[in-house]
């Protein structure tokens, strides 16, 4: 088995494994993370390699799940040349036709951090993150030394969605989006991973990350909807099957 630190963008880190902490995705269980440091040499090439073994990015934080005996979080990926959408999918295409997307490199908003409130009050009220202040939403979705877009959908004047998303070398990562949690109906996150799909596929990138997988989570099984999805299980990555 080839060690991290035997690939060349990956030699100069250095992997240590975090305390235990209560799952974010299964109830009374605990978790550890491996972690990549030091922060600032994690940049594109380093991450293009850590992504395809597992890791994510939260800010400047580099991790995977490292919790012994628990494998429940699979890292996923789209094989973007062959995704077609479902019917549900197509509707929510045809509902979002009417939004704009600009690209650009992240920084930080007033109007952007607004919405970002309103999505963490709504949608994930009691799980910590409604009360980040300025400053932990610019040091999670702001900061970064990869290539990190920002990408902000508007509907005329009106700011719907913002999604974050890394390049790396071999498609593309969707790190966090935040939408408009006052129209549910109309299919927001779903609309912004087929919006990424496209863009990986007009890059000519085969992928499209889309983080952790895990079974059991209800939060995680949306990700089943996007086929066909490739899983990272005992280092190798392999077919997993719809929902």
């Amino acid at each position: 088995m080839t060690r991290l630190n035997d690939i060349p963008p990956l030699a100069q880190l250095q992997f240590y494994l975090t305390s235990s902490y209560p799952c974010s995705y299964l109830p009374d269980r605990t978790a550890r993370s491996q972690v990549a440091t030091p922060a600032h040499l994690v940049n594109t090439d380093a991450y293009s390699q850590l992504i395809r073994a597992g890791f994510r990015r939260s800010g400047l934080f580099t991790y995977r799940p490292q919790c012994g005996s628990c494998q429940a979080c699979v890292p996923v990926r789209v094989a973007v040349d062959e995704f077609t959408p479902n019917r549900s999918q197509k509707r929510a295409m045809k509902r979002n036709a009417t939004l704009d997307v600009t690209m650009r490199s992240p920084y930080f908003d007033p109007e952007h951090f607004d919405l970002y409130q309103r999505y963490q009050g709504v949608r994930h009220a009691g799980g910590g993150m409604d009360h980040d202040d300025r400053e932990q939403y610019a040091h999670f979705l702001v900061a970064s030394h990869v290539d990190t877009h920002l990408l902000i959908f508007r509907e005329g004047d009106l700011l719907q969605m913002i999604s974050v998303v890394d390049s790396v070398d071999d498609g593309l990562s969707a790190v966090y989006t935040f939408f408009n949690p006052a129209l549910p109906a109309r299919s927001f996150g779903v609309f912004n991973v087929l919006w990424q799909i496209d863009l990986a596929r007009q890059l000519r990138l085969p992928y499209l990350y889309l983080g952790y997988w895990v079974d059991g989570s209800r939060k995680m099984t949306y990700k089943q909807q996007y086929q066909p999805l490739q899983g990272l299980i005992d280092g190798d990555w392999r077919s997993l099957p719809a929902a």
